[in-house]
């Protein structure tokens, strides 16, 4: 059985103005985050998959990105799987924080990647 590699982009080809899906959980969101994210952890994805399909009803393309790149890699899998143009952001909230990219918190205390 042959699989379609999954489509993955490096943190620098991400867009400043690209649609941006965050996967992680709760207490890595709040330590710090791409303030324009769209925040559905994957524990909850299925039960919050029609925010997404919302967000991205425009056609726009998801870039999908967890801590590391892992869970973000099965969620655009999935995406993918239902026909949204979806990719995932190679080596996650880590090499976007290495990259020197924007983060935030919601409480205006330093980001950091947890």
């Amino acid at each position: 059985m042959n699989f379609a590699p999954l489509p993955t982009v490096t943190v620098a080809e991400v867009p400043a103005d690209g649609l941006m899906l965050d996967v992680r959980e709760a207490d890595e969101w709040q330590a710090g985050h791409i303030e324009s994210a769209l925040h559905v952890p994957m524990s909850g994805f299925v039960a919050r998959f029609g925010e997404v399909t919302e967000a991205a009803e425009d056609g726009r393309r998801i870039y999908v990105m967890c801590r590391s790149g892992g869970r973000s890699a099965q969620v655009t899998a999935y995406l993918v799987q239902q026909g949204i143009d979806a990719v995932n952001i190679d080596g996650g909230m880590f090499a976007w924080e290495a990259a020197g990219r924007p983060m935030v918190t919601d409480d205006g205390s330093p980001a950091i990647v947890a």
